[in-house]
């Protein structure tokens, strides 16, 4: 049913096909090697942020954990400043793109063609961040002084209502004992 037919010049009929198969895997691979560079050329421009980046970062206390700042080279290569904030490349390739992950879908914190700009909005954003958790470990500090003083309240009334049960069996005895006193037979 498929038999290929020779032509006068000894190739098959199916040539055109093969031909442009030929050529279409050559253009994907020509289109391939130009997503590769262009993911190259992402990645550079983020690392050249990355770099701008080192002296902010110096600045952060050893014992702050909050940021874990590194350039993921994936599909869509990112610098990373911690879990939910990152820098990518906008879609012309020069634009940077600061983005927060939030519960509501993404909101982008700074756009910017230059990595001084970028670097500006980025220490705006640890600052915050460090302000926050200053707050988070003001607020820990506070709610234990709370939490020990509710302890406090709750163990002084426990203690009072055993005082009171014990005062109340030794007055019930008390009363007993006046009572069977008062009422008992007389010699």
């Amino acid at each position: 049913m498929w038999e290929s037919k020779k032509s006068d010049t000894g190739e098959t009929a199916g040539q055109p096909l093969k031909d442009a198969v030929r050529e279409a895997r050559i253009e994907a691979a020509e289109r391939s090697g130009v997503v590769v560079d262009l993911r190259d050329a992402d990645v550079a421009r983020l690392e050249l942020l990355n770099e701008a980046l080192d002296p902010l970062f110096k600045q952060i206390p050893d014992d702050v954990e909050l940021f874990d700042r590194g350039i993921s080279r994936g599909d869509i290569p990112r610098l990373w400043v911690d879990v939910v904030a990152h820098v990518e490349m906008g879609r012309d390739k020069r634009q940077y793109r600061f983005v927060l992950d939030t519960r509501y879908g993404r909101a982008v914190l700074a756009e910017s063609y230059e990595i001084p700009a970028m670097v500006e909005a980025m220490t705006r954003y640890v600052a915050r961040r460090l302000v926050e958790r200053e707050r988070a470990l003001a607020d820990d500090a506070t709610r234990g002084v709370a939490q020990f003083v509710l302890r406090h309240g709750r163990t002084h009334r426990r203690w009072q209502s055993v005082r009171m049960f014990v005062f109340g069996i030794l007055a019930g005895v008390v009363a007993l004992v006046a009572a069977a006193l008062l009422l008992g037979p007389r010699p």
